[in-house]
């Protein structure tokens, strides 16, 4: 039978994701064929499945973390925001509609068969699952029809463990308060607490730790201390919480538009990883002043998220940076905004809209999404700072609703290889200095990255640097160094104790 447990928290953002990464690692280096699953997730920053399908990015990497491919079986339902009210609702992989939030509340219940039969097939292939909830499971005006907390916990018969996260304050009133809006089943599920992101001397905490087990008869598994580990986000509110605004000078200043509706902010990363790039994420104008790149990233809200640059100042900003020469780069959503015109007859409405006409292509939007994982090579009109990134072998990955097309004499930036076809993507300005593609993850190719730098750092008088960071190497490095903290601060041995204890066949 199938090992499980299920990691929820007192709030969002606690820290949920990056330590349920952890426990696959953890029991994946123990020799336990694990994977991660979350029934519902709600987050901007998603990617593709082998087979084309789409799903959480946190359900991506944490699937990495136990070394296994992503299957969109771990994360079966993924809401996208499109407003502050409604949301593209992606069920196994697959856009199935868009609904608000009061529709898709009354909606949940019927999920619950087809997450229960989901959860049930990797149950049946796995040796060890980790789940995870959303939030926090005290949200009392949603229990009736949870799907992700207590529910889920209770669909899947596994013990639950909770999340706090201390650096915000008031870790004790979380833990106490959570447990005490709970039912008294679901209270009984809950088997330990993890106090997350301690700074300071663990001492300081013993008499608090003693009282808060004494009060809720749960015991406190492990303090695990504020940790210095490079991995992925669910969704922004990091960004909001500034976990990015980074304040050290670099050789390379790269300055990320932070869009409203920003979208697969993962896609710099491997970026932010580079030892001579200081990655920004901007809302102020000015704050392109310095920049020698400026991206404008993905959006869930291609129209909005245009608007939003007019109004801010922001595209003001970026047409200053293009007389000062400043490469100026556009993905997915950006790529849409640095053309000619883009022409939405399906989700606005709103028909031809003038775009900020960098490049000169035209995009229609489309009822169709295109999810797929793709090869690709760079294209030989690169310019000359440009130049040694020509012909390099690129991945990534697509996932948007609209086709883009160039004007005569527009050179693509990318051949796709799609089905033993070359396909063109992207485009380049005539001055060499603007570029934009569809291609997600473009970054996590090191050798195009460091051709790109050194592009940057020749423009700037430096020396370039010989050797590619390997990101790969590098992200199984932070998954390692999780895990090592994590055994080291948290009872593992008592966790699956607890896993073993209540190890259930699913009904």
């Amino acid at each position: 039978m199938t090992l499980a447990v299920m990691l929820q928290g007192t709030a969002s953002d606690v820290g949920k994701s990056v330590l349920v990464a952890g426990l696959c690692r953890i029991f994946h280096q123990d020799g336990l064929r694990t994977a991660p699953f979350k029934s519902q997730n709600m987050a901007l920053n998603s990617g593709i499945t082998p087979d084309g399908k789409e799903m959480g990015r946190a359900q991506i990497f944490q699937a990495e973390a136990a070394g296994i491919a992503p299957d969109v079986r771990m994360n079966p339902i993924l809401l996208k925001p499109t407003s502050d009210r409604q949301a593209q609702v992606v069920l196994m992989g697959q856009v199935a509609t868009s609904m608000d939030a009061v529709s898709y509340h009354q909606y949940k219940p019927r999920l619950r068969e087809q997450i229960l039969a989901v959860y049930q097939s990797l149950a049946g292939e796995y040796e060890a699952l980790v789940l995870e909830g959303a939030g926090s499971p005290a949200e009392i005006n949603l229990r009736d029809r949870d799907i992700v907390n207590m529910g889920m916990a209770e669909m899947a018969q596994c013990p639950v463990i909770l999340v706090a996260d201390i650096d915000r304050g008031g870790v004790f009133a979380a833990i106490y308060g959570t447990l005490a809006l709970l039912q008294p089943q679901e209270r009984a599920r809950v088997k330990g607490v993890i106090i997350n992101k301690f700074r300071g001397d663990v001492a300081l905490l013993r008499s608090g730790i003693e009282q808060i087990e004494a009060l809720t008869g749960v015991p406190v598994l492990g303090v695990m201390p504020w940790l210095d580990v490079d991995l992925e986000d669910e969704d922004g509110v990091a960004l909001q919480a500034g976990k990015y605004h980074r304040t050290d000078r670099r050789d390379i200043d790269i300055a990320v538009v932070h869009l409203p509706h920003i979208a697969n902010f993962t896609d710099f990363n491997a970026l932010a990883a580079q030892p001579d790039v200081r990655v920004r994420y901007v809302r102020d104008p000015q704050a392109l002043a310095d920049a020698d790149l400026v991206i404008l990233p993905g959006s869930k809200n291609t129209l909005g998220d245009l608007c939003w640059l007019r109004e801010s100042g922001m595209a003001h900003a970026v047409e200053q940076a293009r007389q000062r020469k400043v490469p100026l780069l556009g993905i997915c959503g950006g790529y849409q905004m640095l053309g000619e015109t883009i022409i939405d007859e399906v989700e606005s409405g709103l028909g031809a809209q003038p775009g900020l006409a960098v490049l000169k292509t035209v995009t229609h939007f489309a009822q169709h999404k295109t999810t797929t994982q793709v090869q690709a090579t760079l294209g030989s009109a690169l310019p000359d700072w440009l130049a040694d990134a020509a012909g390099l072998r690129v991945s990534g990955y697509e996932i948007h609703m609209g086709e883009t097309r160039r004007e005569a004499g527009c050179p693509p930036l990318l051949q796709l290889h799609k089905a033993g076809q070359a396909v063109d993507d992207g485009a380049i300005s005539d001055d060499g200095l603007a570029f934009g593609t569809y291609l997600h993850g473009l970054f996590d190719s090191d050798a195009f990255t460091r051709a790109l730098l050194n592009g940057l750092r020749q423009r700037k008088g430096l020396a370039p640097l010989d050797s590619a960071l390997e990101y790969a190497r590098y992200k199984t490095r932070q998954f390692d160094r999780l895990a090592e903290a994590m055994r080291e601060h948290i009872a593992i041995d008592k966790i699956y104790a607890i896993m073993r204890q209540h190890q259930e066949p699913l009904c």
